[in-house]
């Protein structure tokens, strides 16, 4: 057995994987801590509402059968989230609402003479459309006149991000991609105007914080040290929370509209071909169940949507902002993960060692593959060759609805409005070649418009290893 890779910043806590099986090895007073915050009537609720990750302990024969180290005083095992997402590829409302979690659960745990060590976005994760607190090891007794150590990392891995998007319209998900530690105070303030400091929580969040950071740079000071020493009072903490709920509940985030947020209803071939589409994705995902269902190029998650009816979770991709943020708000989808996800350019391996967060093709494989739509914008506008295309998705050896619009269809020709026509490879010969390399073709149906074909293919038993 070996350590998640992307556990390694808790020593005390460390996750495991084994056969399928999510357990964490605790130290002494992180398993102390976590059997008081157990017995917590808020603790007991939130978890039989999902919103804390399921967690039990482990008996101590099957401990002894694991081989930990000898540091470990005691093993938990988690509920299995069914697919890892990170910050950096939820929408607005995602991110807003881990925040909302984690102020809740930190209020609850003060009530209760805890506190939480960490307040990093990455210790919450969605099970379908519901946030899920999964770093139990976080919870730990909480002493009089301590502050709270994790406000700055709050600041800046969720409240800085959503301050920025919801005030000056900026996508934090490319920055916090880029920056895995968040944006601090200072670089918070560069991205505003002068007047934006008037508005809720930059001047008490911002430009304080980023005025202490610059007096505490001398390595003699302590600022925890010095709020010890002045009596800090959980008061103090508790009035804080209130006012960073307030504050995060009220922020929104109103995208403009793009082509893409009212794509199936403003196009007319696309509203031509919705209903024969529909029928044709729904005859396949009900053909059997699945346990994972990737929808790529998702657009408002109209095939998510049917997907789900036999799936017990859809991982709906799309790199149109709006589109995820609208559909992560709808109520007729709790089992759909939506994710910001530019396909071109998919989640890579980041952090230590590449290994702490997982690229996208890592994190679970799919059964199923919608390619709706797609295909095109990977061909002609990213300019990927489209064997390169038909061999990623061959990679995952999961069946796929693929739709391919000939270069006739109005999308395509847009595309190709201000461009040279270097795309040889783009015709549906050429993709039946390429597919009949790795797949299988059960199906295939032009659909009403005249100039887009449908597709459903199953690896053949070479691409499978089967």
């Amino acid at each position: 057995m070996e350590f998640d890779p992307g556990s390694f910043r808790d020593r005390s806590s460390r996750v495991l994987i084994r056969e399928g099986r999510v357990f964490r090895a605790m130290d002494a007073e992180s398993l102390a801590s976590w059997r008081r915050a157990s017995a917590q009537p808020f603790v007991q609720q939130m978890v039989s509402q999902g919103q804390i990750v399921g967690t039990g302990e482990v008996p101590a024969k099957e401990c002894a059968a694991l081989g930990l180290p000898s540091s470990a005083a005691g093993v938990l095992e988690h509920t299995r989230i069914p697919f890892i997402s990170y910050p950096y590829e939820w929408s607005f409302a995602m991110l807003r609402d881990a925040a909302l979690l984690h102020l809740r659960l930190l209020t609850e745990s003060l009530r209760a003479g805890l506190i939480l060590k960490d307040a990093s976005p990455y210790n919450v994760q969605f099970s379908g459309k519901q946030p899920v607190f999964i770093d139990i090891g976080s919870f730990t007794g909480h002493s009089p006149g301590e502050p709270w150590l994790a406000y700055r990392q709050f600041c800046e891995l969720m409240l800085f991000p959503l301050l920025l998007q919801a005030y000056r319209g900026v996508h934090f998900q490319p920055i916090l991609r880029g920056e895995l530690e968040g944006i601090s105070a200072r670089q918070f303030l560069q991205w505003l105007r002068w007047r934006d400091v008037f508005r809720p929580g930059v001047f008490t969040h911002g430009l304080l914080q980023a005025k202490l950071e610059q007096q505490t740079q001398a390595l003699s000071t302590s600022t925890v040290r010095d709020l010890q020493f002045s009596g800090f009072k959980t008061s103090l903490i508790e009035r804080l929370l209130r006012k960073l709920t307030r504050l995060v509940e009220r922020l929104e985030w109103l995208p403009r509209r793009t082509q893409w947020t009212n794509y199936d209803n403003s196009l007319p071939h696309v509203a031509e071909d919705r209903q024969s589409k529909s029928t044709f994705v729904r005859n396949v995902c009900h053909f059997r169940p699945r346990d994972l269902v990737w929808d790529l190029g998702c657009n408002d998650g109209r095939y998510s949507i049917i997907a789900r009816e036999r799936a017990t979770t859809v991982v709906a991709m799309d790199y149109d902002h709006a589109c995820i943020d609208r559909l992560y708000r709808s109520a007729d989808s709790p089992n759909v993960l939506p994710l910001c996800m530019n396909l071109a350019n998919p989640s890579p391996a980041m952090g230590w060692r590449g290994r702490e967060r997982k690229r996208i093709e890592d994190r679970g494989q799919p059964q199923l593959i919608l390619c709706l739509g797609l295909i095109h914008h990977l061909v002609i506008a990213a300019n990927i060759p489209l064997a390169e295309v038909v061999d990623w998705l061959a990679s995952f050896r999961a069946e796929v609805i693929l739709e391919f619009p000939s270069k006739k269809d109005p999308m395509v020709q847009a595309l190709l409005r201000n461009k040279r026509d270097q795309y040889e490879d783009y015709s549906r010969e050429s993709l039946e070649a390429e597919l009949c390399r790795h797949f299988e073709i059960r199906l295939s149906e032009s659909l009403p418009s005249g100039e887009r074909t449908l597709y459903h293919t199953v690896p053949v038993r070479s691409s499978t290893g089967a």
